[in-house]
């Protein structure tokens, strides 16, 4: 049984929330987050990245950006930048790009159901990643950018959506970036206790994105519960903010990969070692792949489709992705890369930069790249539920949830 209640949220003013709501922390550097902020002063990214509010050399992890971030989130929320839901509700959140929507339920799940496997992972977390967002959420006393997870269609929950949809929007914007974002609350006493008990009949959910943001939603939880050892379970620190989407809503981007060396090899011996491992056929233009257990291939200025060889498949939910068979059969034995999580001669590219990116890549700092067939969300749900882990950058979701539409106070 998953607990997925509503919430009584915090939501900017409806003349505002373009001005407020703001891309992810995580997709900015450092730099470019001042930058965004000193042009865009009512971004939500201010709180979400308070170190923009100091001098560039200052500590971006020190107790006095976080003490800072608290503050500028109890401006807005006491000077009409924001208003306060009278009662626990339910929201829909659509997300439309490229002529494409997609459609989520915003709401509190529950951290004991992180905990007990409720809500199911499929990545590893760094704990120096979890840190910054458990001391900003701790802080802050609020969770600011919402999980994005996943679950199968339920037909109920589908057509109260579609139903509320129908209404006006609570807002509706479109970004610089070309997203447009609309909502609707869900208030409807009866809706609210259908989508609940929905919910209540499902016995897994998945997180698509945000593994450290859940994470340290998570510990900041139990750390409250440490402080109030007579907590009852209902207080709003046992639980975290998320969008929740079925399945039949999502599209997952590929993550392609960029690789600085041969590992020593020439030109022409890589490419004799790659014919061992799969078929290669040179291509006269950019090769997405459109197959499973297909590679593009970007070298040497001309593009190849690669085909891994049939013995060489499975059918395990891990090995036999399709980041797998390029990692198990490519980047570790030819190319020399055992962990790509640390090895610095990797790097990642969102499929949303599209396959130029790739050919800029190699004609700047890298020496061949590869273009991957997405990751679905059935082989997600497969990895978890078989409670296994996907390699790291196996999934690229977009468009991205903005921060700052919502806010549940902890």
């Amino acid at each position: 049984m998953a607990k997925v209640l509503p919430f009584a949220s915090y939501r900017p003013a409806k003349e505002v929330v373009s001005e407020v709501a703001a891309l992810p922390y995580d997709v900015y550097k450092r730099a470019e987050a001042k930058a965004f902020v000193d042009n865009n002063p009512k971004s939500f990214l201010r709180i979400d990245r308070p170190e923009t509010q100091f001098p560039d050399d200052f500590d971006m992890y020190s107790q006095a950006v976080y003490d800072k971030a608290r503050e500028m989130l109890n401006e807005d929320l006491s000077n009409g930048t924001y208003v306060h839901d009278e009662k626990p509700d339910y929201y829909i959140y659509e997300l439309i790009m490229d002529g494409r929507s997609q459609t989520g339920i915003v709401a509190v799940v529950s951290v004991d159901d992180y905990i007990d496997g409720t809500i199911m992972k499929h990545e590893n977390t760094l704990a120096a990643k979890e840190q910054d967002r458990i001391n900003h959420i701790y802080n802050c006393g609020a969770q600011t950018g919402p999980i994005f997870l996943a679950y199968r269609d339920r037909a109920k929950v589908n057509e109260i959506v579609n139903k509320v949809k129908q209404t006006d929007k609570t807002y509706g914007f479109t970004a610089d970036d070309g997203v447009t974002h609309n909502v609707w609350v869900i208030s409807d006493e009866q809706d609210i206790a259908a989508i609940r008990d929905e919910f209540a009949d499902e016995n897994k959910i998945y997180i698509a994105d945000g593994h450290h943001r859940a994470a340290s939603a998570v510990k900041v939880g139990l750390k409250k519960r440490e402080e109030n050892p007579g907590y009852t379970g209902e207080e709003d620190f046992n639980f975290f903010m998320s969008v929740l989407f079925p399945e039949s809503e999502l599209a997952i981007l590929p993550y392609n990969r960029v690789v600085k060396d041969l590992n020593g090899l020439s030109d022409s011996e890589f490419i004799d070692k790659l014919k061992t491992v799969a078929d290669v056929e040179e291509v006269s233009s950019q090769y997405q792949p459109v197959d499973k257990a297909t590679l593009g291939m970007f070298f040497e200025d001309k593009w190849y489709k690669l085909s891994i060889k049939e013995e060489l498949r499975s059918d395990d939910p891990v090995s036999g992705l399709d980041v797998s068979l390029l990692q198990d059969n490519i980047l570790t034995p030819i190319l020399g890369i055992e962990d790509p999580r640390t090895d610095k001669r990797i790097d990642f590219v969102g499929g949303i930069r599209g396959l130029g990116e790739l050919e800029r890549r190699v004609h700047t700092d890298m020496k061949v790249a590869f273009s991957m067939y997405p990751t679905s969300i059935n082989e997600l749900f497969e990895v978890a539920d078989a409670g296994l882990l996907m390699p790291p950058k196996s999934t690229w979701f977009e468009p991205k949830l903005r921060s700052g539409i919502f806010i549940h106070e902890i």
